[in-house]
Parts: C-alpha cells; sequence; structure tokens
C-alpha cells in the first residue's frame, strides 16, 4: 500500500494589509502552510489558521532561510520586489524552491522561480482556482498545452533518463510544434493530463522500431527496456528516455 502523498511545505509572506488578506484567506484552505508577516500585522493574528513567524527586519534576511524549509514561497510582494530579493539565493531549477507572486488585489498569481520541476506553474493555477484569480504562466510547454518534456510522468514514478542537452534540445522541438515520436512500450497510459487534446504534432508508437528515425525531430520512449548506446548515436541529441516503474509494466 503506497504511503499517502505529504502535503508541500508552504509559506505565505504578506507585507501589507490587502495582501495579508489574501494570505490568511489562503491559510484557511491549504493544509500545513504557513504565515510570515512584519511584526506591524502581529496583531492581526490573534487566531492565524496555522503557524505563523513574526519577521523581524527586513525580508532580505529571512530568503536564504526560507529557501531550504519550504517547497513553495508565495511572496504577497511586488513582482520586482521578489526577482531582488531572491536573486542572491539561486542555484539550480533542481534545487531551488517554487516562487510565486500575488498582486496585491488578489487578481493574479505569477510562478517566479521553478515553474516545472519545483511545481510553482502547477501551484499557481491552484491558487487562481482558490483565490479566484488568474494564473499567469510563460512557461512554454504550459502556455501551448504540450509535453513537459522535464517532468512527463513526474507523478507516476517515471524516471528520466537523458542528457540535460537532450531534454533542453527536445523541448526546443516539442514547443515549436516540430513532429515529434512517442514511444511508449510501459508505464501507466495516464501521463497526458491535460484537458486539450494531445497535439498534432506527437504521433503515438507502441514499439521504437516502428519509427522513422528520419521523419521525426525527436523522440521521446517510455520504455523497461535497456537503452543502448547505439540509440543514443542514432539520435544525437534527439532522444529522451522515460523509465516507469516495474508495476506499470
Amino acid at each position: 500500500m503506497n504511503s499517502p502523498t505529504p502535503a508541500p511545505r508552504i509559506l505565505l509572506v504578506a507585507i501589507t494589509k490587502h495582501g495579508l488578506t489574501h494570505a490568511l484567506r489562503l491559510a484557511e484552505l491549504l493544509p500545513g502552510a504557513q504565515l510570515a508577516v512584519p511584526e506591524k500585522f502581529a496583531a492581526n493574528l490573534a487566531n492565524p489558521p496555522h503557524p505563523a513567524e513574526i519577521v523581524a527586519g527586513p525580508l532580505s534576511g529571512h530568503i536564504g532561510r526560507w529557501f531550504g524549509g519550504f517547497e513553495q514561497l508565495v511572496f504577497f510582494v511586488s513582482l520586482g520586489a521578489v526577482v531582488r530579493l531572491i536573486a542572491p539565493h539561486l542555484q539550480s531549477k533542481e534545487s531551488d524552491p517554487g516562487v510565486l507572486v500575488v498582486d496585491d488585489a488578489g487578481r493574479y498569481v505569477i510562478p517566479v522561480l521553478s515553474g516545472h520541476v519545483g511545481g510553482a506553474n502547477a501551484f499557481a493555477e491552484h491558487l487562481a482556482g482558490l483565490l479566484d484569480a488568474q494564473a499567469v504562466l510563460t512557461t512554454a510547454s504550459d502556455v501551448g498545452r504540450t509535453i513537459p518534456v522535464d517532468i512527463l510522468g513526474r507523478e507516476l514514478g517515471w524516471e528520466l533518463l537523458a542528457p540535460k542537452i537532450n531534454v533542453t534540445r527536445v523541448s526546443a522541438h516539442v514547443v515549436n510544434q516540430e513532429l515529434i515520436a512517442f514511444v511508449q512500450e510501459a508505464g501507466s497510459k495516464r501521463w497526458w493530463t491535460r484537458p486539450s487534446p494531445l497535439p498534432a504534432n506527437i504521433h503515438l508508437f507502441a514499439r521504437f522500431e516502428d519509427v522513422d528515425l528520419t521523419a521525426y525531430r525527436a523522440v521521446l520512449w517510455v520504455t523497461r527496456r535497456p537503452v543502448e548506446a547505439a540509440h543514443w548515436q542514432a539520435l544525437p541529441e534527439r532522444l529522451v528516455v522515460y523509465r516507469p516503474p516495474l508495476e506499470q509494466l
């Protein structure tokens, strides 16, 4: 029996009166979320729905600690200010938390950092639903409603096997609507989760051998088979492999 997925560690940072109103509203709807507010708003937190941190001094002195302690940081702060605050702490998309900004009127939710790997894009859409707001996404695969090469199948436990340059190149081919062969020999069929149809440039195959490699700009291959050096050599910077768990065979 699978253990339940733990709730993400979420921090809601509000420094304005209206921002605090939205943050308190979200805190009631997000299990485990923590609030962080300046000292002047301490009196507004008589009965917070979740633990609250009273922030002494400038926010810049706390960002490093928050980066290491939370999976999603939601700032009710201007976008420009957040960019300046987080800039000294950026490391990589594999380790940085998701960072989001909500405007003071609660109309827009903007993923700023780690949209895909860090989950900020998906979390932005979730928050937008809770606030009756609009998520402002700029990641090409999300805007174009196509395959997110770098995180495809992650919720299904698929392991990504490919050099980073392959992921970058193939992602560009996907969002540019070039012909892509999607070969699925194993794994769950529930990998396409968007409400829109699969884009027309993605062609499905049941076996790698069925693909005319000269006809496709890139190949996404879901398989448990050994991937030989010859496969990578035949598709230089054009092949991305996903390895699903054994139980999905």
